[in-house]
């Protein structure tokens, strides 16, 4: 059983703290959910778990069945089995959707697969999805349209079977026969891998939930995880909303600054428009 491992992380970016004392702890086989409104450390989670170099990281840890990997680069994370589906996915132009992906999985994998077997591979996803053939041979991610990025980014997860993978707002962007679909795959994913593999789903809404369950439902707010449960807690936030967490919990909402980072922003507190989640 594989098994990641958050402890007690606090990081900040540019002097602004965000992530106040993260505990969490995933293992193989395991859906998590972290749902929180915008401007608490979500998005921030994901991208410390993967390297982001924008971000640091002032104490705590994270191993990866019992290694610490903070000190590792972003490709030796992936090569160690982390998977980040992103929310704003970057267009490259020049490399076709097709040989990024085997590069990824060649750059990932102890052995080399057949050309020939890879291309059976990615038709067959590329089937399960409902995506058009011609995204193969389409540049990364250039002229897509919202939807097509994120079936884009599980295609990448099918294709190159991570050991844990993040999915920051996956959701979003998606029409209801498109998160019907991604849905279905995720969880047919899990249940083909059986122990193999974990997942983290980072969303604000209950209709991702609807068609992947979790095992594990979290609550974020104000940089922290505050409350985890299962079920309960989503329906619960559909009629409470996260106010009455906020209560419980003593936080206030704060003003809101953006940094830049790249191809990412980082929101830091909370105005419902910001897109660190």
């Amino acid at each position: 059983m594989q098994e990641l491992v958050i402890k007690n992380l606090h990081a900040n970016v540019e002097g602004k703290e965000i992530l106040k004392g993260v505990d969490l702890t995933i293992k193989s086989g395991e859906v998590h959910a972290i749902m929180g409104p915008n401007g608490t450390g979500k998005s921030t989670l994901a991208a410390i778990v993967m390297g982001h170099p924008k971000y640091t990281v002032t104490e705590g840890s994270i191993t990866l069945n019992g290694t610490e990997i903070l000190d590792m680069e972003v490709d030796k994370r992936a090569q160690a089995g982390l998977f980040l589906g992103m929310q704003y996915p970057s267009e490259i132009a020049g490399i076709t959707n097709s040989d990024f992906i085997r590069a990824a999985i060649n750059s990932t994998s102890e052995t080399k697969e057949s050309l020939i077997k890879y291309i059976r591979r990615l038709d067959a996803a590329i089937g399960d999805l409902k995506m058009d053939s011609s995204m193969t041979s389409r540049y990364l991610n250039e002229g897509f349209s919202g939807g097509e990025k994120k079936r884009n980014e599980i295609l990448q997860l099918k294709m190159l079977k991570p050991k844990f993978a993040i999915l920051d707002e996956i959701d979003s962007g998606l029409d209801i026969d498109a998160l019907t679909i991604v849905g279905k795959n995720l969880t047919e994913e899990m249940n083909e891998r059986n122990d193999e593999l974990g997942l983290l789903l980072i969303t604000h809404y209950q209709r991702l939930l609807d068609h992947i369950k979790p095992t594990h439902v979290h609550v974020m707010l104000d940089g922290r995880i505050v409350t985890t449960g299962g079920d309960e807690i989503v329906e619960r936030l559909e009629v409470e909303g996260y106010d009455r967490y906020k209560e419980e919990h003593g936080i206030t909402d704060e003003s809101e600054t953006r940094v830049s980072i790249g191809n990412c922003a980082t929101s830091l507190g909370v105005n419902g428009n910001g897109t660190n989640k």
